[in-house]
C-alpha cells in the first residue's frame, strides 16, 4: 500500500503571517497624507480607532471560518445562512469593491510618479495609468507562474523602505525634538467633525483580512489558532501602521502633508536630512518603493480579483467568458481584460478619495452581512462543531461588528451610499438573468408557502426575543 502523507496544517505563526502579509501593502503609501486633510496631527487616533474596528470585525471572519471549513469566504457564509441569491450578492459586492481598489493603485502610482516628475500632465498621467493596468493585466494573462515570481520580488521591495523610514524617523525625530513639537502642536487644529470620513479613508488601509482567513480544517486547533492569529496579526498591522505614520507627522508638518501627493517620499527626504547629502537619497529610496508597492499591490489584487469573478462565473451567476481560459497560459484572460478595462474607467474619472470611500463602502456592506451570519451560524453549526471560543464571549462580537460595519457605511457620504447601493442593485438582474430558472421557481415557490412565512414569522420571533432570553437565562 503506498505511503500517503498528510498535508501539513497551517501553525498559528502561518495564519499570522498570512494575516499580515494580506493586509500590509500599498495601503499605507497611499492613505498616510489623506487623514491630515481632515485631522491634521490628530489623524493618528483615527488610525488606531480603524485598527480596533478592523480587529473586531475580522474575529468575525475567524469565528465563521471555524464554523464554516470551506473556500469562499464571506460568499460561503452568506451562502450558508440564506442561500444562493444572498451568497451572490455578497460576492458580487466584494468584488465590485476589489476592482474598485484596483482603481486605487493606478491613480497613487500617478501621484507618486510627480514626486520624480513634477510637471507631469494629466494626459500624460491618464498614458500611464493605461500603461501600468496593461502591464499588469500582461504578466496576470501569461500566467500564475510569472505573476508569482513577479509578487515575490515586489513583496520583499515594498516593506524594507517602510522599516528603513521607521527607524531613521524616530531617530530624526529625538535629535529634533522642537521640531518635531511643533508639528504635533495643536494635536487638532481641524477639530474631530471630519472624524468619520478620514476614518472610513484609513480603515481601507486595513482591508485584506477577509482574505487571509482560510478554512478551518486547514489549521491546526482552528477554534483556538484562528482567533488568537488574528488578534495578534491585527495587532502587529496596527502596531506598524501608527509608527509609521507617527513618524511621518512628526517629521512633516500636517499643513504640508495633506495636499502632498507623495507622503512618504516627502518624509523620507526630511528624515535622511540628518546627513543633507543622503536627504535626495531618502526621497528616492521611499518615492521608489512606493512605485513598487503600489505595483506588486495591483499585481496580487488583480488575480485575487479575478478568481472571484471567475468562482462566480463557473457556478452559472456570472457571464460565461469571465471563466473561459487562455489556450496557452491557462488563466482567465477575458475576465482579466475585463476588469482591467473596468479599473482603468474608474482611475480616470474618480478622484483618490472616492475611490477609496467607494471601495469601503461595498467592504463594509460584505462585513456587516458576515458578523450578522455568525449569529446564524452558531445555531446551525453547534452540533457539527461544538462550542468555540469566541461563542464564549456571547452576541458581543457579532453585535459589536454589525454596528461598526453600519457606521462605516453611514460616514462613507450619501452620495458614496447611494453609488454603492447602486452598484450592488445592478447585481440583481445579473443574478436573475443567469441563475437557473427552475431555481428562480423554487425560491419564489418557497418564499410565498405558508410554511416558509410561519418559518420567518417564527425565526424572527427566535433572532429578536428568544435569542435574547435564551441568553439572560442561567446556563447549566
Amino acid at each position: 500500500m503506498p505511503h500517503v502523507t498528510t498535508p501539513k496544517k497551517l501553525s498559528f505563526f502561518d495564519v499570522t503571517n498570512l494575516v499580515v502579509g494580506a493586509i500590509v501593502g500599498a495601503d499605507v503609501y497611499i492613505v498616510a497624507s489623506l487623514g491630515s486633510q481632515y485631522l491634521g496631527p490628530a489623524s493618528l487616533v483615527a488610525w488606531v480607532v480603524a485598527g480596533v474596528i478592523a480587529i473586531i470585525i475580522a474575529l468575525n471572519f475567524a469565528e465563521c471560518a471555524t464554523l464554516v471549513p470551506r473556500v469562499g469566504g464571506a460568499y460561503a457564509y452568506a451562502h450558508k445562512v440564506w442561500g444562493d441569491f444572498a451568497g451572490f450578492v455578497v460576492g458580487w459586492a466584494m468584488w465590485v469593491a476589489e476592482v474598485a481598489a484596483l482603481a486605487v493603485f493606478p491613480v497613487a502610482f500617478v501621484r507618486y510618479l510627480t514626486y520624480f516628475f513634477p510637471t507631469l500632465t494629466t494626459v500624460q498621467g491618464a498614458v500611464v495609468k493605461v500603461l501600468f493596468i496593461a502591464a499588469i493585466t500582461f504578466v496576470n494573462v501569461r500566467g500564475t507562474k510569472l505573476a508569482g515570481r513577479a509578487n515575490d520580488v515586489l513583496t520583499i521591495a515594498k516593506l524594507s523602505p517602510l522599516l528603513l523610514l521607521i527607524v531613521i524617523g524616530l531617530l530624526y525625530m529625538a535629535l529634533n525634538p522642537a521640531a518635531t513639537y511643533a508639528n504635533f502642536v495643536p494635536f487638532t487644529p481641524l477639530g474631530f467633525g471630519n472624524f468619520g470620513v478620514a476614518l472610513v479613508l484609513i480603515f481601507w488601509a486595513y482591508a485584506g483580512f477577509e482574505l487571509a482567513v482560510v478554512p478551518s480544517n486547514e489549521v491546526e486547533d482552528p477554534t483556538r489558532t484562528i482567533p488568537k492569529a488574528i488578534i495578534v496579526g491585527m495587532a502587529i498591522v496596527t502596531l506598524f501602521y501608527l509608527l509609521t505614520n507617527f513618524v511621518i507627522v512628526g517629521v512633516v508638518h500636517w499643513t504640508s502633508l495633506q495636499f502632498d501627493p507623495a507622503p512618504l517620499a516627502t518624509a523620507g527626504s526630511v528624515a535622511f536630512s540628518l546627513a543633507p547629502r543622503l536627504a535626495v537619497v531618502g526621497g528616492l529610496i521611499l518615492g521608489i518603493g512606493a512605485l513598487i508597492s503600489v505595483s506588486g499591490s495591483d499585481e496580487s489584487g488583480t488575480l485575487a480579483t479575478a478568481r472571484i469573478s471567475y468562482a462566480i462565473s463557473l457556478d452559472g451567476l456570472f457571464p460565461r467568458f469571465f471563466s473561459n481560459l487562455h489556450p496557452r497560459y491557462s488563466t482567465p484572460y477575458k475576465n482579466l481584460i475585463a476588469q482591467g478595462i473596468i479599473a482603468l474607467g474608474l482611475s480616470l474619472f474618480g478622484s483618490l478619495s472616492q475611490l477609496i470611500l467607494f471601495s469601503t463602502f461595498n467592504l463594509a456592506f460584505v462585513y456587516l452581512a458576515t458578523c450578522a451570519a455568525v449569529l446564524a451560524l452558531r445555531e446551525r453549526s453547534r452540533i457539527e462543531v461544538g462550542r468555540t471560543v469566541l461563542e464564549r464571549t456571547g452576541p458581543i462580537l457579532p453585535v459589536a461588528g454589525i454596528l461598526l460595519s453600519a457606521l462605516l457605511i453611514f460616514e462613507s457620504g450619501i452620495s458614496t451610499v447611494a453609488f454603492g447601493l447602486v452598484s450592488i442593485a445592478i447585481g440583481i438582474p445579473i443574478y436573475a438573468f443567469y441563475s437557473p430558472r427552475s431555481e428562480l421557481a423554487a425560491v419564489k415557490r418557497t418564499f410565498y408557502s405558508t410554511e416558509a412565512v410561519l418559518a420567518r414569522v417564527a425565526r424572527t420571533q427566535q433572532v429578536f426575543l428568544g435569542y435574547l432570553l435564551r441568553l439572560l437565562a442561567p446556563r447549566r
